[in-house]
């Protein structure tokens, strides 16, 4: 009876690893050893920043509000602070939607709360 190699499922396994590893510069695309931590450590940096990526955009939303506030004389921490006293429960993203794209919206905002 002839021996079990499992190379199947090894080929297949290598196979995953150097087409995740496409596009890479150099030997990391195309060498086994050099390809499989290339893609390792691209999982964890893709992991590590879809939670950066929410941090980034809510620091984002802050800066278009607080610039948006400013317009009218008020800081951030006013707005916000007035905002939640005059229960307008629109969220971080939708203000800094309004105060970007749509300033007369926001205007309406301000004048409500001042």
């Amino acid at each position: 009876m002839p021996r079990s190699v499992h190379s199947v499922a090894s080929r297949a396994r290598r196979k995953k690893v150097m087409k995740q590893a496409k596009g890479f510069f150099g030997r990391r695309k195309n060498v086994w050893t050099v390809a499989k931590n290339a893609v390792e450590k691209a999982m964890l940096y893709a992991y590590r920043d879809r939670r950066n990526k929410k941090r980034t955009f809510r620091a984002l939303w802050i800066t278009r509000i607080n610039a948006g506030a400013r317009l009218y004389g008020m800081s951030y921490s006013q707005f916000m602070g007035k905002a939640k006293a005059g229960n307008i429960n629109l969220n971080r993203k939708v203000l800094a939607d309004l105060a970007m794209n749509h300033p007369d919206a926001f205007k309406a905002i301000v004048d409500k709360i001042k």
